[in-house]
């Protein structure tokens, strides 16, 4: 069998810059998975991607599938043969489709008995005869939304196809790809190259088309623009702060980047630095520049797909264009000024937060009512947490965030100094959004906390509350997010506020917007987003009361994959989650004390004797008392462990860390070790046998104050 390496590269008009990495990243799953279905042997697989091509060059790919032996089942031997041992139709007619004679045939013992069977070689198909059908269902698998034909062609695909390269080694490999031949000819940079570029293998591609100004490799365009967009900042004595979407996207424009720095009028910086970056980079795709101090210079960086005789024009070019769209942001912000925040709420009565649930106006009327009432927890002005919810989504209607909706919050605060408001307000306009992904830091201000808090606790008793549960990839309201920001805020800031009582106040200020119960096939759906391991308590008619439960433990699942970053495994959560508590910043606690717990000498024995505990008072068939008779105790090893037991039991009455907690009854390994090993629970005398039982009850209850350990067992 040869191998060698096979090039791949489709040519098209301009790709979208935002899917580009994407669209790349899939073909190379696609192509992989379908030779690993067709058994080829190949060693790593390089991705290419620039604005007019996607490519792929697949290493030391072998040139045909390995031959096989295929082994074919027939009838049973039972119903091929008469009692003469003659062929019945049914032998012969196997035989005759493996083109074999009877008596060639196998017998083969299988777990239903002894049949006839024949092992057939099977020749491998070539890479040739096969290429064409996995390259183009690669590219039909790619995740296009909207695939369109272009003129005559039959052929789908995001963009206009004009060339394909198939190389295997130096040969050209026959085929017709979006109904565009093969061959091995490419083409460069659209206004640089010289010409055609003639490829003869794989090792050609890169080296080749970088000589006719283009650059393939995604990674190695996106390190240089990253160089020089930082030199270009350097040079006006600021730095350069690069985000990466934009980062992404401006990859995704240019095979051949080359920077430039423009400047614009100073009196632009009148307009808060968030309205001119948020224009220069959504609208002309310029990176911006900041001073020492942070402070935004008047200046910006873009990215020009060409290397230009004369920079200087081209720079022109961009100063004049970007203006006008600087002009248009202070206009939205003069514009924004002339009136109030407060007088926003009118035009927030027209806009629909979700057709069950009322408008964004009424949104905000509930979510300062909730706020209001958390404030007293969080430190926060009641009155101040009130007005906030009141003025936090009046920037939705400002022409500023019409036009950049990421401002949302932002300009809140902006128009809200403007306006006179206390300045824990003007904050908490920006920090109810906060965190707005992962890892992203949460609401500092006692007031943002409420409305962090107020906002997500809405929006999930909302949607939840008239059955919209997030189904698979698709969650609209952003529930997730607003679930694992909610139990974030409420245990890094320290927050002890009851979830479960947070969800009834909502759902009580919701009042009759929300049904009473929602009739369906719930069920399914609900345990579907919550996961297999979550407590069932739903029936296919769905309460206000099951809307409570089902948020609580929605928001703790959220927390599985932010746990396992902190090296917590599932069964330390599921110990806590056994013992139902409804604080985050509680159940957080008692996790930390049992992964403490945990690191101790003498966890696994107690867990272990827990889990026996918890089985045979399951299994009790007596009733067990509330408390142990001390003269009911007869072995040395049960005096031993109650008297234990009231020790530690007394020292606990003080002592409220979990943590500490836990490492204290860590000391009761040895009595229960010494009590399982010496003493029979199942007792003759059912007043001995309920008693033990009451001294394990004891035990279970000590360690269930914190968390049940039995589960660190599973």
């Amino acid at each position: 069998m040869h191998h060698s390496d096979l090039l791949f590269e489709l040519g098209t008009e301009e790709l979208p810059p935002v899917s580009l990495k994407t669209l790349r990243d899939a073909l190379k799953k696609n192509v992989v998975d379908a030779l690993k279905a067709k058994d080829f042997e190949f060693d790593e697989v390089e991705a290419f991607a620039t604005p007019r091509r996607l490519a792929l060059i697949v290493r030391d790919l072998s040139d045909a599938q390995p031959d096989k032996e295929v082994e074919r089942l027939g009838p049973a031997v039972a119903a091929a043969f008469d009692d003469d041992g003659n062929a019945k139709p049914a032998a012969a007619g196997f035989a005759k489709s493996c083109g074999v004679e009877v008596d060639q045939l196998e017998r083969i013992q299988t777990d239903k008995g002894e049949r006839l069977g024949y092992t057939i070689s099977q020749k491998g198909q070539t890479l040739s005869d096969l290429i064409e059908d996995i390259l183009t269902g690669a590219l039909k698998k790619l995740p296009i939304p909207k695939p369109m034909r272009w003129g005559d062609s039959s052929a789908q695909f995001i963009r206009p196809v004009h060339w394909t390269v198939l190389l295997y080694g130096s040969s050209v490999l026959d085929a017709t790809i979006l109904e565009t031949k093969t061959g091995n000819i490419s083409h460069g940079h659209r206004f640089m190259a010289e010409g055609p570029v003639s490829l003869h293998d794989a090792d050609d591609y890169v080296t080749k088309l970088k000589a006719e100004n283009v650059l393939v490799d995604y990674e190695d365009r996106q390190r240089i623009i990253t160089e020089q967009v930082k030199a270009e900042a350097e040079k006006l004595g600021g730095f350069a702060q690069i985000d990466p979407d934009l980062l992404d996207e401006v990859t995704g424009l240019v095979e051949w980047p080359v920077a430039l720095t423009g400047q614009f009028d100073t009196e632009f910086l009148k307009v808060p630095s968030e309205c001119l970056i948020s224009s220069m980079a959504e609208h002309q795709k310029y990176f911006h520049i900041l001073d020492k101090s942070g402070n935004l210079l008047p200046n910006f960086i873009t990215i020009s797909n060409i290397e230009s005789s004369n920079p200087r024009s081209v720079i022109e070019g961009n100063e004049k264009v970007i203006r006008p769209r600087l002009a248009d942001a202070m206009f939205f912000y003069d514009k924004d000024q002339q009136t109030t925040l407060e007088s926003q709420q009118e035009r927030l009565k027209k806009v629909v937060f979700q057709k069950q649930l009322g408008t964004v106006q009424e949104k905000a009327e509930r979510v300062a009512e909730l706020a209001k009432t958390i404030a007293p927890t969080v430190g926060a002005d009641p009155e101040l947490a009130h007005r906030a919810g009141l003025l936090s989504k009046c920037d939705l209607t400002t022409q500023m965030v019409g036009e950049f909706d990421k401002l949302q919050g932002i300009m809140g605060t902006y128009y809200a100094r403007h306006d006179g408001e206390d300045e824990s307000v003007a904050i908490a306009m920006t920090e109810q959004y906060l965190p707005k992904f992962s890892g992203d830091k949460l609401a500092a201000n006692p007031v943002g906390q409420c409305l962090a808090i107020a906002d997500r606790v809405d929006t999930l008793v909302g949607i939840f509350g008239i059955g919209q549960a997030p189904k698979g990839a698709k969650d609209p309201f952003a529930l997730r997010r607003a679930a694992i920001g909610l139990v974030r805020t409420l245990i890094e800031k320290k927050i002890p506020l009851d979830l479960k009582e947070l969800i009834h106040k909502s759902i009580k200020i919701y009042g009759d917007v929300l049904p009473s119960k929602i009739e369906g096939k719930l069920k399914e759906q609900m345990e579907n987003v919550l996961g297999k391991e979550s407590p069932r308590i739903y029936s296919d008619v769905f309460t206000r009361e099951d809307v409570i439960e089902f948020i609580f433990n929605f928001g703790i699942e959220r927390l599985r994959s932010w746990y396992f970053d902190q090296g917590i495994n599932n069964s330390m959560i599921s110990s806590v989650l056994a013992i139902r508590p409804t604080q985050p910043l509680d159940f957080d606690l008692r996790l930390k004390a049992v992964q403490h717990f945990q690191t101790l000498p003498e966890a696994e024995s107690l867990s272990a004797a827990n889990k026996r505990v918890k089985n045979i008072l399951a299994k009790a068939d007596v009733e067990v008392p509330d408390s142990i008779d001390s003269s009911l105790l007869q072995e040395s090893a049960e005096k031993s462990l109650a008297k234990t037991i009231a020790s530690v039991e007394s020292e606990l009455a003080s002592i409220d860390n979990y943590q500490e907690r836990l490492t204290r009854m860590a000391a009761l390994r040895h009595d229960v070790d010494a009590f399982f090993d010496h003493v029979m629970v199942n007792a003759d005398d059912p007043a001995i046998k309920a008693n033990r039982l009451a001294l394990l009850k004891k035990l279970e209850d000590m360690f269930g104050s914190v968390a049940d350990i039995s589960q660190l067992q599973n």
